[in-house]
């Protein structure tokens, strides 16, 4: 599961038993960092944190997931993105997937636990994650560090299969089905588990614009600020854009932060 879109989960099974010339590049410096338009709210894009320092991964089929809470739109509340509900070493618990409404996997892991404490199954059931990646978004001027799903639409769960803990994780409003292939629910391999752990200890590395090369824009900070261009380079590791402007009649390149950018 390394790459979200090319290691998606198969569909649900359910089992029987359950050289031109240069032109020189005009540097600004600056302190700001990123800017865009306030972000739209996206069902895949999580709580806003500060940055914090990442722990060493864990061993391959052990998730270490961050403890951070999931706020999730319409939910009025944070909900853990990683439930613990028995931590167990048994080797009979493997991470399986199951299919969820997407927006709402927080909600949908949060009333699995609930129906796990009152039918007594956490011995089966043991834990239920939504991975989820730090990255780097700009709103209103400012850089916040986020929680970002890794796979919407899904909840990996550790669990001992039984028909009971099956049919408990099946029936839970919001589980639309099990991931594998064949008649009975497929569980993670080690390295999938592994891949999985990797993304979620990875350190916020990337930005989150919302500008895209060739993109007309307006230069609000600085030297140039009020002058209008067009972007034509990203640098999103960075948070560096490069923007064409009419300098004494020919188009130059400006390197800022998105911070001194905006949409025209």
């Amino acid at each position: 599961m390394a790459d979200q879109d090319q290691n998606k989960p198969n569909e649900e099974t359910t089992p029987e038993t359950p050289q031109t010339e240069e032109t020189p590049v005009v540097e600004e410096s600056t302190d700001a960092v990123a800017s865009v338009d306030e972000q739209q709210e996206s069902p895949s894009v999580e709580e806003i944190r500060p940055v914090e320092d990442i722990d060493e991964p864990a061993d391959a089929g052990e998730i270490e997931a961050p403890p951070e809470a999931i706020e999730e739109r319409g939910s009025g509340k944070k909900l853990k993105g990683h439930i613990v509900i028995t931590k167990s070493s048994d080797p009979n618990g493997r991470w399986y997937v199951v299919h969820t409404t997407s927006g709402h996997e927080a909600r949908i892991a949060e009333n699995l636990r609930q129906r796990v404490e009152t039918m007594a199954l956490e011995d089966k059931i043991l834990e239920i994650l939504i991975p989820t990646q730090d990255r780097v978004v700009i709103r209103s001027g400012k850089k916040y560090t986020i929680k970002e799903k890794i796979f919407p639409g899904y909840l990996i769960i550790k669990m001992i299969i039984t028909d009971e803990a099956w049919l408990a994780v099946r029936t839970t409003q919001g589980i639309t089905g099990f991931v594998g292939a064949g008649t009975k629910p497929t569980p993670l391999s080690e390295t999938e588990v592994s891949n999985i752990e990797k993304f979620v200890s990875a350190p916020a590395a990337r930005y989150k614009v919302r500008f895209s090369v060739g993109e007309a824009v307006k230069i609000t900070d600085g030297p140039f600020s009020q002058f209008l261009g067009t972007i034509s380079e990203m640098d999103e590791a960075r948070g560096k854009v490069k923007v064409l402007v009419s300098i004494f009649g020919r188009e130059t390149p400006v390197e800022l932060d998105f911070l001194q950018i905006s949409k025209v």
